[in-house]
C-alpha cells in the first residue's frame, strides 16, 4: 500500500511538472512570437495626483485657501507596437481604470452657485465667501499614444486619451458668507457662525471626456518599469447644458507608478 502511494505521488509530481513545463514553453513561444512582430506588453499601477480646475482661474475665485489630494489609484494594461527594427518609433494602445479626485477650499466673490437650504429648498444666485469642494470621479480610459525610445531604458510617449465615467461626485458646502439670490444685487441670504449650506452637482457631470497626455517610462530592471504621465482634460467635466458654474472645469493630473514588462 505504501509503495502504491509513493508511486501515485511520484506520478502526480511528474504530470504536474510536465504540465507546468508545457505552459512555460507556450508562454515563451508567445513572447518570442510577439517580439518578432514588434509587440510588447506591460501592466502598471500608480497614483493620480492633481485637481479639477478652471484654466486660468476666473476673477470670481479670489484665493485658493486649501488643497488636499485624495487617494486616486490607476491600473493599466498596454500594448506597444514598434514600427522599425531598431524599436525607436511605435504606438501604444492602453486600457486604464482610474480615479481622479481632490478636496479644495477657496475664497470667492459673486461666484455662481446653487445651494441646498436647511429645509431642502434650493437657492440659486451669486455667492461671496468660503467654498469647500470635493471631487471623486472614476473612469474607464483608453490612451492612444505615439512612442519614441530615447535609449534602451527610456521611452517617451504622447497622444490623446478617451475616458468614460463610471461614477462621479462633485459636491461640497459654502460657509462664512452670503448668497445674493438671482443676481449680484438680489436678496441677501447670510451664512455665519459655523452655519453652512451644501451643494451637489454630481448629476451634471459629463459621461464622456477626452484629453491629451505625455509621459516618460524608465526601465529600472529587466521587467520593472517606473513611469510618470501628465494627463490634461480638454473638455469641461460638466454637461454642456449645465449653467450654474459659468466657467469650464478641467481634470489635470499627474500619474506616477511602476509596471511589469513581459
Amino acid at each position: 500500500m505504501i509503495r502504491k502511494s509513493i508511486f501515485f505521488a511520484c506520478l502526480f509530481v511528474l504530470l504536474s511538472g510536465t504540465t507546468q513545463l508545457k505552459a512555460q514553453q507556450d508562454r515563451n513561444h508567445g513572447i518570442i512570437w510577439s517580439s518578432l512582430q514588434g509587440l510588447e506588453y506591460s501592466v502598471k499601477a500608480g497614483f493620480n495626483i492633481g485637481g479639477t480646475s478652471p484654466v486660468p482661474l476666473p476673477e470670481e475665485i479670489r484665493e485658493i485657501t486649501g488643497y488636499k489630494p485624495t487617494i486616486c489609484l490607476a491600473i493599466e494594461g498596454d500594448i506597444t507596437k514598434w514600427f522599425d527594427e531598431g524599436k525607436k518609433w511605435g504606438m501604444v494602445l492602453g486600457l486604464r481604470l482610474e480615479d481622479k479626485g481632490m478636496q479644495a477650499n477657496a475664497w470667492v466673490k459673486n461666484y455662481s452657485m446653487e445651494i441646498i437650504g436647511d429645509g431642502g429648498e434650493r437657492l440659486k444666485g451669486n455667492w461671496t465667501g468660503g467654498v469647500k469642494t470635493k471631487v471623486k470621479n472614476s473612469y474607464f480610459s483608453v490612451p492612444v499614444l505615439a512612442a519614441y525610445r530615447v535609449s534602451p531604458r527610456v521611452k517617451l510617449s504622447a497622444g490623446p486619451y478617451m475616458s468614460f465615467r463610471t461614477s462621479g461626485d462633485f459636491s461640497g458646502h459654502v460657509y462664512d458668507g452670503y448668497l445674493r439670490e438671482g443676481n449680484p444685487t438680489g436678496t441677501k441670504v447670510e451664512f455665519k457662525d459655523d452655519k453652512i449650506a451644501t451643494y451637489d452637482f454630481s448629476k451634471d457631470l459629463r459621461n464622456f471626456q477626452w484629453g491629451v497626455q505625455a509621459g516618460v517610462e524608465w526601465r529600472a530592471f529587466k521587467h520593472l518599469n517606473v513611469n510618470a504621465d501628465l494627463e490634461w482634460g480638454v473638455n469641461d467635466i460638466f454637461k454642456s447644458d449645465f449653467q450654474t458654474i459659468t466657467f469650464a472645469m478641467y481634470p489635470i493630473y499627474l500619474n506616477v507608478g511602476f509596471g511589469y514588462a513581459f
